[in-house]
């Protein structure tokens, strides 16, 4: 299961500094509108201390972490679903992504252009522009949909309810709200509701407010900012700090965030509101051949999660050897856990939680 975020944000509020952060892949980051005309992307690990610790355990040099892909998208502008800026052709790249990273610029500077010409910083009022345009692309996208639906629902009765669901999110949008219900449907759930279509507005938002090094621990500003965007989640991260993280080894790094009173980088702080916001998870196999982390959905059973490693481990699962990560490390050995009674035997109603480490057993 792979995992892709797209980064989106008006002009010049840091997104591609913050891509070329987290990512290393040295996109264009400049101050002028539309510096990112065709999308970037970079693919970064998961960082996960548990793969190093597994592979000294088992005695192996191939360690794969789970993966996250981060997509650059062009600044939109009020207008782009209508084609303004760079128009619809980059909403469609984020239609292809399971998230959205919105970067609002929260920081004051003189030197830094406003895409409407402005100097002032506002938020609230960025935040509303890209809502809007979201909006609208998905009303367009509903309306041209909807006729055909119709049709097909006069013979098929079972379309009568996701005709009845579009509609009202449609006018939910045009009311200017986004549907309340959306946030509380599982992906496969909201899926069938809208009938396949990849509206912008469905789409999980993680706000990552750009702040300056002083807003980095300014309770009161970043309490201020999350009650704008509640319930979504919101992270505040110093775009400028974050480039110079990526240059220093993990114990400078540490150190340097230490200094600004910070306890996680911007990169660890995303990953782990994407994996909160869209109920994710991961589990580790260990073992010579390699050690590996693997995400899944929380609440999956044992079965689909072998599945994601080849459909033939779910298609012919036996069962699975499952041992907590905290204690086979405690024990010191798989041999040692086995002999304590650590290792368990679980079947396929077995849910999977994420502290284990597993070996499964199928047949092909």
């Amino acid at each position: 299961m792979s995992l892709s975020i797209a980064i989106i944000g008006l002009p010049n509020v840091g997104k591609s500094t913050l891509f070329n952060a987290l990512t290393d892949a040295g996109a264009l980051a400049a101050n002028y509108p539309f510096a990112t005309i065709e999308p970037n992307t970079g693919i970064v690990p998961v960082p996960d201390e548990r793969l190093d610790v597994l592979a000294k355990m088992y005695q192996t040099d191939k360690v794969v972490p789970a993966t996250v892909e981060f997509v650059d998208v062009a600044g939109l502008v009020e207008g782009a679903s209508k084609g303004e800026g760079l128009g619809n052709k980059f909403l469609a790249n984020i239609r292809q992504c399971d998230a959205i990273a919105h970067v609002v610029r929260a920081f004051e500077g003189d030197n830094i252009a406003r895409h409407d010409g402005g100097a002032a910083i506002s938020p609230l009022q960025d935040i509303e522009i890209i809502q809007t345009e979201l909006a609208l692309a998905d009303i367009a996208t509903i309306e041209n949909h909807l006729p055909k639906l119709i049709k097909e629902a006069k013979s098929d009765t079972k379309l009568k309810k996701t005709v009845d669901y579009l509609t009202f999110v449609q006018n939910e949008l045009m009311a200017g709200k986004r549907p309340e219900d959306s946030s509380t449907l599982t992906p496969a759930e909201l899926k069938e509701k809208l009938h396949d279509l990849d509206l912008l507005t469905a789409k999980p938002i993680i706000y990552v407010f750009n702040v300056d090094e002083n807003g980095l621990t300014d309770t009161a500003q970043q309490e201020e900012l999350r009650r704008l965007v509640a319930p979504s989640q919101a992270i505040f991260v110093c775009a400028k700090l974050e480039e110079e993280l990526r240059q220093l080894s993990a114990v400078e790094a540490a150190e340097l965030l230490a200094d600004y009173g910070v306890a996680e980088s911007g990169l660890v702080q995303l990953i782990h509101a994407a994996y909160q916001t869209l109920g994710l998870q991961s589990y580790l196999t260990a073992g010579k051949k390699e050690v590996r982390a693997w995400t899944i959905s929380q609440g999956w059973a044992a079965p689909q999660a072998a599945g994601v490693i080849h459909t033939d481990f779910e298609k012919g699962f036996i069962a699975a050897q499952v041992v907590d990560y905290d204690e086979l490390i405690n024990a010191g050995s798989e041999s040692a856990a086995r002999s304590q009674g650590k290792l368990r035997t679980e079947g396929k109603t077995y849910i999977m939680r994420p502290g284990d480490v597993v070996e499964f057993r199928f047949n092909v």
